[in-house]
């Protein structure tokens, strides 16, 4: 089955109600679905911790929104490859946002007869089918470092480009240490 688009879910931002017990009896949620975001940290890390990237850019979220685990990977991996192919190894990228929040479908039957096999809306809790990152306006979702001014320009390229694969409005702001 198909993933349900972003818009199916609720673009305020209040935490739902997701019980989490030890006794499992009591827990409304069953299993938590694993993160699809494989690393949080590439590139040079040690070079990072030791203050060799002069040029940090950090993509920033303009709006409030959840972010899905799957769109973080997608764009993760889309900022390593063309990190490599045109920085080479001498950058450092880092994913900021975790998906803590438990996405819940409602599964409903169509068709014929329908009506008489399910319960509709009583006792809708959902099963689990993703994770979700809760986002604020001005928080920052990726790190990317780099060394020299032509990299920061290549850099400030591929995040440009990488707009179009974000769900929500983005900006870049440069911390230079």
């Amino acid at each position: 089955m198909a993933l349900r688009k972003a818009s199916a879910y609720s673009k305020r931002f209040a935490r739902p109600f997701t019980r989490k017990s030890k006794k499992r009896t009591k827990s409304y949620i069953k299993t938590v679905p694993n993160s699809r975001i494989v690393k949080f940290k590439m590139g040079d890390i040690s070079g990072f911790n030791k203050g060799e990237f002069p040029i940090v850019l950090n993509v920033i979220s303009k709006e409030q929104i959840q972010i899905r685990d799957n769109s973080i990977e997608a764009v993760r991996q889309y900022f390593n490859r063309f990190l490599q192919l045109r920085v080479g190894k001498e950058f450092y990228l880092e994913v900021k946002v975790y998906p803590h929040h438990v996405l819940r479908e409602n599964k409903m039957l169509t068709g014929a007869g329908a009506d008489r096999m399910q319960t509709g809306m009583s006792r809708a809790f959902g099963k689990t089918i993703g994770r979700a990152a809760f986002v604020k306006p001005g928080q920052a979702i990726f790190c990317i470092g780099v060394k020299t001014q032509k990299h920061e320009i290549e850099a400030r390229k591929l995040i440009r480009s990488a707009k179009a694969r974000m769900p929500c409005k983005v900006g870049t702001v440069t911390v230079k240490n």
